[in-house]
């Protein structure tokens, strides 16, 4: 498994927590198992190979990083989404930027173009030009903003 699939499972991991509550180390030790992959697998290739312990942990950092700073991620997503209210934007696209914003501010390691281009990656999959346009568009303002490299 490469990096920026655990970022993608990451999303869809970021997403589910947007609609459930479960305790959320509980929620990753449910979700990033053997078992649950092989479930999956059938539905989506990108759980046809369980991560190893370092992308597992990766997967972890972020979707933990996200919970933890999520109403502070939001708060950017809503200053930059000049036009839109916060509420009218898709889950999976916030689930998106979260993620990006996250490894934006908290690790340092990945670079900021990094960030942006795979979170426009990801969002081509799931989401209408329209969306992936907007995404790319905050994504980019918020790093120019508060985020300079």
């Amino acid at each position: 498994m490469v990096r920026n699939t655990a970022r993608e499972i990451a999303v869809h991991l970021s997403y589910e927590r947007s609609f459930n509550n479960t305790p959320i180390d509980r929620l990753l030790d449910e979700r990033l198992t053997a078992e649950r992959f092989a479930s999956l697998a059938e539905e989506d290739a990108l759980y046809e190979e369980k991560p190893n312990a370092k992308q597992a942990e990766y997967i972890r950092r972020l979707v933990k990083g996200v919970d933890e700073h999520a109403a502070e991620l939001d708060g950017y997503i809503a200053k930059y989404a000049k036009g839109w209210n916060f509420s009218r934007i898709p889950l999976v696209a916030s689930a998106i930027m979260r993620v990006a914003m996250y490894e934006i501010f908290y690790m340092p390691d990945i670079p900021n173009s990094v960030a942006i281009n795979e979170a426009v990656e990801i969002a081509k999959k799931y989401e209408t030009p329209e969306v992936v346009k907007f995404i790319n568009g905050i994504l980019g303002t918020f790093v120019r903003q508060e985020a300079a490299e």
